[in-house]
């Protein structure tokens, strides 16, 4: 008897996480799980007593809710059946009713037992239990981190700018002035390529920026015109590989989808909400601050981690490192823009963490120019701290582990491309023959910048 008692202080432990739609009927029953799981979900489950539709163990056996209560009210009452036939009566869904005795034995012989009904205090208690775990799990719930509905609109609208802004199929990229690859200069930066794609294959575990990319995202434009960017504005001047202006082949092409990728970038900004709050002045600071930085970012979405490069469609508007060369940058700037989009890729954002991630760059107070800098400062704010509740609600561990922190650092790392980007620009912008290859909104937008 100890031996049950203790098989039935277990079971009853367990019976109290079990989900109870009827809390009287439950808590006045003993429904044991599967012995063993030998039972499959999807195969229909007897009743042992009359061969209807069973819901579970009870009482030891498996049976219907209507035997289940047969059972417990016959052994609480201690009734006394006695057959009106010759006490062997088959049992029945549309009989059971006729013969109690003959029903009630056969409860017995299918392993029903007495001792698994619960007593009157033993109910009161696993009642009491229920409704406290119930009353933890709806603590619990509430307590959970949530977006508001505000912060879901917000997410929303950055989604739909994105979209608005984003062509996944790069059909706008046949409009621009073809790309030219020269296979003199190509065959140096080939090299560097490849010595880069060992270099972060084999540094791919410690991921040194602490960032991933945005797998849920569709290729992107821009990071093309990202790469065009940064490869058209840094040239010979760079000391890590020497570079003849006069084999930017790749310039003319690259600027067109750098100036291209400068549009969508306006306009992404523009449905930001709170952006146009601004002064026409401080809009205008913070994109051609911010302007390349985005372009970087959004480029990631195209950047493949097999072969290190941005594959936005056909073969003719797949860029590598060689292809950027040849629009005059360097490795001063290839080398870290590479890594950051290997750590970025590796972050695995999904795409509301991608959006916002642009969202905040953009609207960054410390941008030179900015004369409002309390209300950019407030309108980031309520940008991060959506990402940051978003981050917590919605994107499962282990990937979220410091993800906030492993965004905002990238944003540090986009200061340290801009700044390189911008004295490589500058040292293509001297060259005549190179700076009126370059649009007049590239000029407009890279011209005056210090960051």
């Amino acid at each position: 008897m100890s031996q049950l008692q203790s098989s039935w202080e277990t079971h009853r432990q367990d019976m109290a996480y079990l989900p109870d739609p009827d809390m009287e009927t439950v808590a006045a029953s003993t429904s044991l799980p599967d012995p063993a799981g030998e039972f499959d979900r999807n195969v229909p489950r007897i009743c042992g007593v009359c061969g209807d539709r069973a819901t579970g163990f009870h009482f030891n056996a498996m049976t219907c809710e209507g035997c289940k209560g047969f059972f417990r009210r016959s052994m609480k009452r201690k009734a006394m059946f006695t057959c009106p036939f010759n006490g062997d009566c088959k049992i029945t869904k549309d009989n059971r009713r006729h013969c109690q005795a003959c029903r009630l034995k056969r409860c017995v012989d299918i392993g029903m037992m007495k001792e698994f009904i619960l007593t009157d205090e033993e109910v009161q208690r696993k009642r009491e239990m229920i409704l406290k775990r119930k009353e933890e799990e709806a603590l619990k719930e509430s307590l959970k981190p949530k977006l508001s509905e505000e912060q879901q609109k917000v997410i929303d609208i950055l989604l739909e700018a994105h979209h608005k802004t984003y062509d996944p199929t790069y059909s706008d990229f046949t409009k621009f002035r073809p790309p030219v690859r020269s296979r003199s200069s190509s065959r140096v930066a080939a090299r560097s390529s490849s010595m880069l794609t060992q270099d972060f294959s084999s540094e791919d575990s410690t991921d040194a920026f602490g960032s991933d990319a945005f797998s849920t995202f569709p290729e992107s434009v821009e990071p093309p015109m990202f790469s065009n960017l940064v490869l058209s504005e840094e040239n010979d001047e760079s000391s890590s590989m020497n570079i003849e202006f006069s084999h930017l082949s790749m310039l003319p092409h690259l600027a067109d989808l750098v100036s291209y990728s400068i549009q969508k970038v306006i306009g992404f900004a523009k449905m930001i909400p709170g952006f146009r709050d601004l002064t026409a002045e401080d809009q205008i600071a913070l994109l051609k601050s911010s302007a390349i930085e985005v372009i970087m970012l959004r480029s990631n979405q195209s950047f493949t981690l097999e072969d290190m490069s941005w594959t936005c469609g056909s073969a003719d508007f797949k860029y590598k490192v060689s292809d950027v060369t040849q629009a005059g940058h360097s490795m001063d700037l290839l080398e870290p823009l590479v890594k950051f989009q290997v750590g970025l890729k590796k972050l695995n954002l999904h795409e509301e963490e991608h959006v916002l991630l642009m969202a905040i760059c953009i609207l960054s107070p410390d941008r030179p120019g900015v004369q409002d800098t309390s209300l950019v400062e407030a309108i980031q704010d309520r940008l991060s701290d959506t990402l940051q509740t978003y981050i917590r609600c919605r994107h499962p561990p282990p990937g979220s582990r410091l993800l906030y922190a492993k965004m905002i650092q990238k944003l540090a790392d986009l200061r340290s491309l801009n700044e390189e980007h911008s004295k490589q620009y500058r040292c293509l912008s001297f060259q005549p023959e190179h700076s009126m290859q370059l649009t007049p909104l590239v000029l407009e937008v890279f011209g005056n910048e210090i960051s």
